[in-house]
C-alpha cells in the first residue's frame, strides 16, 4: 500500500494524492480529564465532542492518528487500512488483532458501526461527508492533518487533544518530555560531529508508468521541522503546500542542492518507493550530483512514518544521527 497523503499538494502528484484541509484548534477551555464523568471537547474542525467519559474503545481512520493513541496505550479497536500501517509504521507497532476499517479516504461505516466505538478519531483530511456519516455511528474527533506553519508544534497539538479524549494527559506529557530530550541529543550528537547548521535535503519519491517523481520535505514538513530542531539547514528552496510543506521536483531539480547530506525513506515491501536506489542509479544526472559522487546519500530504516507522532519522529532522530555520524 502506498504511503502517499490524501492531499494534492503536488501539482505532479495529483492523481495520486487523495484530498485535504484543516482548521482550528482545541478551545481554550477543554480540560483533560481521566474521570468518568461526561465532558465536551472542541475538535479541529471546531466541533463540539460530547463523551460520557474517557474514550476506550476508539477507531483511528489516518496513521498518525493511530500512532498516537497507541502511543498514549490506548489499543484502537479499529483501524483504516491495518496492512498499510504495519508496512509504514513500525515505529510504534500495532500488535493488537484491531479490525481493519477500509481504507484512509473511505473507511467503512457498516464496518465501524459493528464495533460499537466510544469514540472515532479522524484527521481533517477526511472528507466531511464522510465525517458526517460517522458521527451517525459515534462521536468523532477530528485533529488537524498538518500545519506546515508549525509542523511539530501541531503533531504535539494533536497528541494532546486525542489525549484528553481518551483520559490519558499524564502519558502524554511523558511522550512530549521524552521527545524533547531526544531532539536535545541528537542535536548535541550533531553537533559534536561538527555537523549543526549542516544543509540536509529529506526527500522520497516513487515510480508509476516509469515515471519518477521526487517529493521535496521543505522546512514545513514535519520531518524539516524536526531537522531545524536538531541545528540543521533545510537546503530546499522549494516552497511546500500549506499543510505537509511537500513540493515536487524531478531529477533535475536536485542539481540547484549543491552539497548536502540527502535523506530518504524508502519501503522494502513497496517496490516503486526507492526510486534514488533503483531506477536513479545509473541516470547521469543523479549521479553527477555532488552529494552522490560524495557518497552523502543516506538511506534510513523502514518503518519510520514521516508523519507520525513522537515515536515515529524519535525513531527518525536515531537513524538521522546514526547516518549522519557514521
Amino acid at each position: 500500500m502506498r504511503r502517499l497523503l490524501r492531499t494534492a499538494p503536488l501539482a505532479a502528484a495529483a492523481a495520486l494524492l487523495l484530498a485535504a484541509c484543516g482548521t482550528t484548534e482545541p478551545a481554550a477551555d477543554d480540560k483533560p480529564t481521566a474521570s468518568a464523568e461526561p465532558f465536551t471537547l472542541t475538535d479541529a474542525s471546531g466541533a463540539k465532542v460530547e463523551l460520557d467519559g474517557p474514550a476506550k474503545k476508539v477507531v483511528g481512520t489516518e496513521w498518525n492518528v493511530v500512532e498516537h493513541l497507541l502511543s498514549l496505550g490506548v489499543e484502537p479497536v479499529g483501524v483504516a487500512d491495518v496492512k498499510g500501517y504495519k508496512t509504514w509504521d513500525s515505529a510504534v507497532p500495532l500488535t493488537n488483532d484491531a479490525k481493519d476499517v477500509g481504507t484512509r479516504g473511505e473507511p467503512s461505516t457498516d464496518t465501524i458501526a459493528a464495533l460499537n466505538p466510544d469514540l472515532i478519531v479522524a484527521t481533517t483530511d477526511l472528507q466531511p461527508n464522510a465525517v458526517a456519516q460517522l458521527r451517525k455511528i459515534a462521536p468523532v474527533l477530528e485533529v488537524k492533518s498538518a500545519d506546515a506553519s508549525d509542523p511539530v508544534g501541531q503533531m504535539l497539538e494533536n497528541l494532546d487533544l486525542i489525549a484528553k479524549a481518551t483520559g490519558t494527559t499524564e502519558r502524554a506529557a511523558t511522550l512530549k518530555k521524552d521527545f524533547d530530550a531526544k531532539l536535545a541529543e541528537g542535536a548535541k550528537a550533531l553537533e559534536d560531529a561538527g555537523l549543526k547548521g549542516a544543509g540536509i535535503a529529506f526527500s522520497d519519491g516513487y515510480v508509476v508508468s516509469n515515471q519518477v517523481s521526487l517529493r521535496p520535505y521543505t522546512s514545513g514538513s514535519l520531518i524539516g521541522g524536526v531537522n531545524e530542531r536538531l541545528g540543521l539547514r533545510n537546503a530546499w528552496k522549494l516552497k511546500g503546500d500549506e499543510a505537509y510543506g511537500l513540493a515536487a521536483t524531478d531529477v533535475e531539480g536536485l542539481t540547484s542542492l549543491g552539497k548536502v547530506q540527502f535523506v530518504y525513506i524508502g519501503n522494502e515491501q513497496d517496490a516503486s518507493s526507492d526510486p534514488f536506489g533503483k531506477e536513479l542509479k545509473n541516470n547521469s544526472v543523479w549521479t553527477s550530483l555532488p552529494f552522490v559522487k560524495s557518497g552523502d546519500v543516506h538511506r534510513l530504516d523502514d518503518g519510520i512514518w514521516m508523519f507520525g507522532g513522537t515515536g515515529s519522529m524519535e525513531r527518525y532522530v536515531d537513524a538521522l544521527v546514526a547516518a549522519l555520524t557514521k
